[in-house]
């Protein structure tokens, strides 16, 4: 009986990274070829690009034509990263994916590790990071409170400092592909489909070439998606406030009730009232906000929208 080879493929999103592409090929091919050697599978690169506006959808079909392992998928605008990985991992046709970023910043060099770990019977496969020290003071603090904050509330937490870096076997992949919602938490969803999940360790370097494409804006745009993706608590803490709010509103108007009977009616000061007012007034608005988060976001799953487009297939035949 003739038994076929496993297939690898490795998905690198893309948006504008012309400058980046080229360097991180060039890393990345020597490193499957000594792999695919060692431990006789068959690979491929999908490179998705999400809708740049420079030049890394011509940068893809250059290299297609040079290494026919190279694939790519041109997406018809910016869908953002977690669309663009979907797509991927939805056109990935291999035994076992790899999804990497294309900044360098993740070593291809640990890709044989998670290979060996998903040869020895691991579903998934996933990159920690061990130390962030070229990350920015700010951005490593408020990085570790929002997974603390994340784990705390969500139903299956996720590794601190893990990102999208990770190998999955077709089993996760299918299950990850059976979600659909419109807002992709990536991370949550690879945490939330389970599976045998091995780690791989390695520290964080500088990224190499290009410039990164998040802000701390949208950053904190992503991580409110994560965490109303995956828990309802900050819906169900206003129940909470509001019982307390009402309790104490409850006590102190038994208090007033009590003072006038006893000691006769006082004026209140009207900064009192200001304060109140404008107090529960923030409060309503605020929990009014957190209700219009789900909102909009059950009215993006109505719609049932494509979560991408795609415009063009390189070399997938």
């Amino acid at each position: 009986m003739i038994v076929s080879p496993k297939i690898l493929s490795v998905i690198v999103p893309l948006f504008n990274e012309e400058d980046s592409i080229d360097h991180f090929l060039q890393v990345i091919i020597p490193i499957l070829e000594s792999i695919a050697s060692k431990y006789t599978i068959l690979w491929n690169i999908l490179a998705v690009d999400d809708g740049s506006t420079d030049h890394t959808a011509q940068k893809i079909r250059r290299w297609v034509q040079q290494n026919p392992h190279v694939q790519g998928l041109v997406l018809s605008r910016n869908f953002g990263k977690e669309a663009a990985l979907t797509a991927g991992l939805a056109h990935a046709d291999a035994d076992a994916v790899i999804v990497i970023d294309v900044d360098m910043q993740d070593p291809p060099s640990i890709m044989e590790e998670m290979v060996r770990h998903w040869l020895d019977g691991a579903d998934m496969v996933v990159g920690v990071r061990s130390a962030r020290e070229n990350d920015t003071r700010s951005k490593r603090l408020t990085s570790n409170l929002y997974y603390k904050l994340y784990n705390k509330i969500a139903q299956r937490p996720i590794p601190a400092n893990a990102g999208d870096f990770r190998l999955m076997s077709r089993s996760v992949v299918s299950a990850v592909l059976q979600l659909h919602e419109r807002n992709r938490f990536m991370k949550g969803i690879f945490s939330w489909v389970g599976f045998k999940t091995e780690y791989v360790y390695f520290e964080r370097a500088e990224r190499q070439h290009g410039s990164t494409k998040w802000n701390y804006w949208k950053l904190f745009n992503f991580g409110i998606d994560g965490l109303t993706s995956f828990s309802t608590l900050p819906l169900r803490i206003w129940t909470y406030v509001g019982l307390l709010i009402s309790m104490f509103a409850f006590s102190y108007g038994i208090w007033i009730i009590f003072r006038t009977l006893f000691f006769g009616e006082v004026v209140k000061g009207f900064p009192t009232i200001m304060v109140t007012i404008l107090f529960l007034g923030g409060l309503q608005l605020f929990s009014f906000g957190i209700l219009g988060e789900y909102i909009g976001r059950l009215y993006q799953e109505v719609k049932k929208r494509p979560l991408y487009i795609i415009k063009e297939k390189i070399n997938m035949e």
